[in-house]
């Protein structure tokens, strides 16, 4: 074997070597899932959203809740019995409102127990799957998120405060088309969430939870912690199974030259004796 033919080995198994690790991290996400359905006797579906190394050349990809997601897993939704239990593991910064909303109603008409599980965070989209739930398992540090709709990067409840601002003679065509799309927009994921919420507590905590979530109360990204999201009469639990953990390991972030984040993987604890 010449040179030149070991040269094209070595980029062929360069160019192999992602694929084959993606093949085998996804193999082992399986055999977690399988873990855990056997443990819950349940079905468990996954939507998580982590940046990761998808391509040859190493890009990292960052994803969010869209149309193909929704189809996925309305597809595993309707493969199980409307009496049989789903675990739905969500990791996600948020995404597009149809397909997040497809997603919720098809959880609320699921006859048997629906559990949600966060075990870092589930934004925006994320949260409005998660009002669909029978329980929702947080762990202690992990965040939820309001569903205020986004216009582009402006707050739709922040496009209207310009109409209170402002004459409207004083105010340019293009604002007043955002605010009328912005208006709107509110009052369709306000009635949503309502309407996710509506088995779960009265109508009037329905509705004031709903405005709440919906109108800019607060930015778009701050972090409902699980004793806040109780607080708002969500059904909330903070007893996360360690395969949900197990489960979140197999998606590592994309290798860098000099990793942000360095520690001794082991769990450390206060040796028996000492307090």
């Amino acid at each position: 074997m010449g040179f030149a033919d070991i040269l094209w080995l070595f980029f062929m198994i360069s160019a192999l070597q992602p694929i084959l690790r993606q093949k085998m991290l996804e193999a082992s996400r399986l055999r977690v899932l399988h873990r855990f359905e056997r443990a819950r006797k349940s079905r468990a579906i996954a939507l998580v959203h982590r940046q990761e190394t998808m391509s040859i050349l190493g890009f990292p990809l960052m994803r969010y809740i869209d149309v193909n997601d929704s189809e996925e897993i309305l597809r595993a939704i309707k493969l199980t019995d409307p009496d049989w239990p789903i675990d739905l593991i969500i990791h996600t910064p948020g995404g597009l409102v149809l397909a997040a909303g497809q997603i919720a109603h098809a959880l609320k008409r699921h006859r048997a127990k629906v559990t949600v599980f966060v075990p870092h965070y589930a934004m925006s989209g994320g949260t409005l799957i998660a009002l669909a739930a029978d329980e929702i398992v947080m762990d202690p540090n992990a965040v939820l998120g309001p569903v205020d709709p986004q216009l582009g990067q402006s707050p739709a409840a922040s496009v209207l405060t310009v109409l209170d601002r402002k004459k409207p003679e004083d105010i340019d065509d293009q604002t007043l088309i955002l605010a009328d799309v912005s208006r709107k927009a509110i009052a369709q994921v306000k009635r949503t969430v309502q309407d996710l919420l509506s088995e779960r507590m009265s109508p009037e905590q329905a509705a004031s939870l709903a405005e709440k979530l919906t109108t800019g109360t607060w930015t778009h990204d701050y972090g409902i912690m699980a004793e806040e999201a109780k607080s708002l009469g969500l059904p909330i639990s903070t007893e996360m199974p360690q395969d949900v953990y197990d489960f979140m390991s197999l998606f590592p972030q994309p290798t860098r030259t000099r990793p942000a984040v360095e520690y001794v993987p082991a769990p450390y604890r206060t040796p028996q004796g000492r307090g």
